[in-house]
């Protein structure tokens, strides 16, 4: 009888709590894969309960829709870029970033065709890219430096590996060394690629957590609670990352776990440690970058970029 009043409370208490609970929903950058780890170890984990925290995460109809959806409200958070919070503010887009998650680059310019041996071999091709605002951006960037001339920028969004195996594109600006070279492998096809940051483009922060001002003006304890939970689970990915692999599978049981299981040992350097904030002068010098070779047009402080509770 005792052991059934204590169940019926428990169950009640965890019922108000949920009730209780802020909501935030967290739009990803691509389709859920394990540079997303964290957010679904944090969950599995309880994590953001543990914060007062229902987190609903939603994938993107389009590539570049996160960063203009959380700026504008649409959503509370965003998995983004450093590049693209630049030049999304750049284009007045009233977004900072909260948290890092994968802190070096990940991206590449990637092609199939052996014969490609400098970027300068792409000139008069045309070349894909898969985030618009951000991808074809460094991708003239990338051209300017290199040497790449006379290319035609084609909008490929998901389709990279198609865009690339039917010819419609000699590369693509945008795929990660992490993973699309894993499910390319898996399907028999070499992928080649050139790492930006070993080709003129400063190091910046791969994927980051961003948010509008106005859910940082209504939701700031929520976000501060979500930056928590997430950095306990940095936390335990370090500790166990196995264990850490299995709650992501818990989460996610219908993903290619062979595919998964590679890709997180490539990416799991790479994300940022427990605690981590964004730098400042990694992110003055992709701003000054981006200045000199008309990425943005206005000189912006990083500052204005990144979100401090400190600041408040």
């Amino acid at each position: 009888m005792k052991r059934h009043v204590v169940l019926t409370l428990m169950t009640f208490f965890m019922l108000c709590s949920t009730a209780s609970a802020q909501k935030l929903v967290l739009m990803l950058d691509w389709f859920p894969n394990v540079d997303h780890l964290p957010v679904y170890v944090a969950q599995k984990s309880g994590y953001f309960a543990a914060q007062g925290l229902e987190v609903e995460i939603i994938v993107p109809s389009e590539t570049s829709d996160a960063l203009k959806l959380a700026a504008a409200g649409k959503v509370d958070l965003a998995v983004s870029y450093q590049p693209q919070t630049i030049m999304a503010a750049d284009a007045g887009l009233k977004v900072k970033a909260v948290a890092p998650l994968v802190v070096k680059p990940l991206t590449t310019l990637m092609f199939l065709d052996e014969s490609i041996k400098n970027p300068a071999d792409l000139s008069g091709k045309k070349i894909g890219y898969t985030v618009p605002g951000l991808m074809d951006m460094l991708l003239k960037g990338f051209a300017d430096i290199n040497g790449i001339t006379d290319y035609t920028p084609v909008n490929v969004g998901f389709t990279i590996l198609p865009a690339l195996a039917s010819k419609q594109v000699a590369a693509v600006m945008g795929p990660f060394k992490t993973y699309e070279t894993v499910t390319m492998q898996q399907q028999g096809v070499t992928a080649r690629f050139f790492e930006l940051e070993k080709y003129g483009i400063p190091e910046y922060e791969e994927l980051i957590f961003a948010a509008g001002d106005a859910t940082l003006e209504t939701k700031k304890a929520a976000v501060h609670g979500f930056v928590i939970a997430v950095h306990k689970a940095l936390a335990d990915i370090k500790k166990d990352p196995d264990k850490a692999l299995s709650l992501y599978f818990e989460a996610l049981p219908d993903v290619d776990k062979e595919i998964e299981t590679k890709a997180f040992a490539l990416t799991a350097e790479y994300f940022a440690a427990p605690g981590q904030v964004s730098n400042p002068e990694k992110w003055q010098t992709f701003i000054d970058f981006a200045l000199k070779y008309g990425l943005i047009k206005n000189t912006i402080r990083p500052q204005d970029l990144i979100y401090s509770q400190n600041n408040d």
